[in-house]
């Protein structure tokens, strides 16, 4: 029989072999010192060197800075400091900004639930001094000198510095031996560090930032625009492809840049959000810009974004957490819907009819240079395929559109029913005669009225070459039709209108029982998608109709698509949530293939329907599917003018 188990903490703890360790003494309730009051709260606060300086940056800014000089050392663990040009603290309340809720930007309840400065919890200075050794020197306007307060020793005395605030941190964790060995290597807490600031200049793009790291230079940002700030930050490839974002709805308003599909990333590394001017992340706004790209990029791609919103402080809890990284909306869903129609509309601009272009620039060794991966989508064809390496940019700085005149023409691609089922559907022919296509300027030079112009070729059955105003325009066929076909597929079925084409004969194939099921289980749904599926024995179905607009295609590819989906998602998900991508599969089995002749005229067709569509600057997975090449990068490539 086992042995009686110790019944008493005596007993328990008598036992020879017993590794558990119970105190046989209650200790008594006692109200803990402020200093380990202060280290305790510094774990919510002060997790990593970025932390501190997250918050002293917070302070600087609040207290009206315009240039903020700041200096780090082996990745801020062993120095932090800031030094700002803001308002400066009286010498008289220099003690006080180190005690521990105690500030100057809030008052009363009703303070709180409408602050707008970003630190208002008065925690952070107080629970970096409980960690690291800091001292605070600052002058205000109305001071004849300066004054430390070393916060080690509770001296205070006078000290020669200019109007504002320098705050040195130093041996950060040196209290807490056993915090300071969670913090990674030098780089990567320095890469933590240039993050947080990385932040804070997008937020304040009006501010002067000087960064050193081991007495070296690091950056220096001069205060500027938004525009030349994130330039400056997110890199060429962002500041010359993104759309503006400028949308207002009563107490809301959403400003910043949006990166265009095509230089989406594997990582969501390149996400700023702002509400109010803080820096934060919350999975509804998040979700909210994820879906507005959900009709132009596909698969695991993260769109690149700055995003600031602006709206009443009652209106968002900014009370949340500590770190203040986390908001909390009155009207959750009213904001989720404000964020996601806003960047939608301006993602849905029609091809080159907004101030937005696309262009190409050449380097100075007579290359074009490319930051994209495939500049159309992969048809699953076997075509030679080119290496191409393009940048893409959004600014008309340097040219202006003569005319920016869009006419929706009988250029309109359409479905011909007496073709062979494996043929691409013919296009329609475009009427000149409908729009005065191209006029001669005073000086002699032809000018364009259609922005996309007119084509003069094709290249190797991929690509239409055009010509407009500023030079050649380069399309992808495919991409192009791909994305015609997909937004009138989703408006025919947002108004549950798909028109349908019977076939002349019925095509039967041979389909396993799978297959059968999914076909006989989800009717409705495929009536709904335009088709009419039926068994006509155990292992065969027959196609009676097909979606009007798919005419063309390869109708057993097609419904085999479809049927993967309905049975892997089922029909409610398929024509919810899964309907973009459903529409883009069956847009994609459609599109004109490459090794396709086009004559010019339904060339010239597609071109049209390309200006009078929405979102045709990308294809449905994302990416471009025209890029333009000036008359002057022409010229550099033969050296003329040289």
């Amino acid at each position: 029989m086992p042995p009686i188990l110790a019944t008493t903490v005596h007993e328990l703890a008598d036992a020879e072999d017993s590794t558990l360790h119970i105190s046989p003494t209650i200790r008594e309730i006692r109200i803990l010192p402020d200093k380990l009051i202060s280290q305790i709260a510094a774990g919510e606060v002060v997790e990593r060197p970025a932390s501190v300086l997250k918050e002293l940056l917070e302070n600087s800014l609040d207290s009206g800075a315009r240039q903020l000089e700041i200096k780090l050392e082996e990745g801020g663990v062993r120095r932090i400091s800031i030094t700002d040009d803001g308002s400066g603290i009286p010498s008289e309340q220099l003690p006080l900004a180190l005690v521990r809720h105690a500030t100057s930007k809030i008052r009363n309840l009703d303070e709180l639930e409408s602050v707008l400065t970003l630190g208002f919890r008065g925690e952070a200075l107080a629970a970096v001094a409980s960690v690291a050794r800091l001292t605070l020197t600052s002058r205000h306007a109305d001071a004849n000198h300066a004054t430390t307060i070393d916060n080690n020793t509770g001296k205070i005395v006078p000290a020669a510095a200019p109007v504002g605030t320098t705050v040195d941190v130093r041996d950060l964790y040196f209290n807490t031996p056993a915090r300071r060995k969670f913090l990674k290597n030098e780089q990567t807490e320095f890469g933590h560090c240039m993050e947080i600031i990385r932040r804070i200049a997008l937020a304040r793009p009006a501010v002067t930032f000087s960064i050193s790291h081991n007495k070296e230079t690091v950056e220096q940002w001069k205060g500027t625009t938004p525009a030349v700030r994130i330039g400056r930050i997110l890199g060429e490839k962002f500041a010359n492809s993104h759309l503006v974002l400028n949308e207002e709805a009563t107490d809301l308003k959403l400003t910043g840049f949006i990166g265009l599909p095509a230089i989406s990333r594997g990582r969501a590394d390149r996400q700023f959000f702002f509400v109010n001017g803080r820096f934060v992340r919350d999975k509804l706004l998040t979700h909210a810009v994820r879906a507005a790209y959900e009709d132009v990029l596909h698969g695991k791609r993260y769109p690149a974004y700055v995003i600031y919103l602006d709206l009443p402080p009652q209106l968002v809890d900014v009370n949340v957490h500590p770190s203040k990284i986390e908001v909390r909306f009155r009207d959750a869903r009213s904001i989720h819907q404000f964020i996601f129609h806003s960047v939608q509309r301006v993602l849905a601009h029609v091809a080159a009819s907004t101030s937005v272009r696309q262009t190409a620039h050449l380097t100075n060794d007579n290359r074009i240079t490319n930051n994209l991966a495939a500049l159309h989508c992969n048809n699953n064809e076997n075509h030679s395929r080119f290496t191409r390496t393009t940048s893409v940019s959004n600014s008309i700085s340097n040219h202006e559109w003569v005319s920016q005149k869009m006419q929706l023409v009988d250029g309109e691609l359409y479905s011909n029913h007496e073709v062979e089922a494996n043929r691409a559907p013919p296009i329609k022919p475009f009427n000149t005669s409908s729009t005065s296509a191209i006029k001669s300027s005073a000086s002699n030079t032809i000018t364009y009225e259609q922005p996309l112009g007119f084509a003069i070729g094709q290249l190797h059955g991929i690509y239409i070459l055009s010509q407009n105003t500023y030079g050649l325009v380069l399309v992808d066929m495919h991409a192009a039709h791909e994305r015609i076909l997909y937004e009138k597929l989703k408006q025919a079925l947002a108004v549950n209108s798909i028109p349908v084409q019977s076939l002349l004969i019925p095509i039967t194939f041979f389909a396993d029982p799978v297959e059968i099921g999914t076909a006989e289980e989800h009717r409705d749904t495929l009536t709904t998608l335009g088709f009419d599926l039926a068994r006509i024995s155990p292992t065969t179905l027959v196609v009676r109709t097909i979606p009007a607009l798919l005419n063309g295609a390869d109708v057993q590819a097609l419904v085999r698509a479809v049927l993967v989906e309905l049975h892997q998602y089922g029909g409610s998900r398929v024509l919810t949530e899964r309907k973009h991508q459903l529409l883009s599969t069956l847009a994609c089995h459609t599109a004109v293939r490459a090794n396709r002749q086009l004559t010019l005229v339904e060339m010239n067709a597609l071109l049209r329907q390309m200006e009078t569509t929405e979102r045709a600057d990308q294809c449905n997975h994302g990416r471009p599917t025209w890029y333009q090449l000036a008359l002057s990068d022409l010229d550099k490539l033969f050296m003329r003018g040289r």
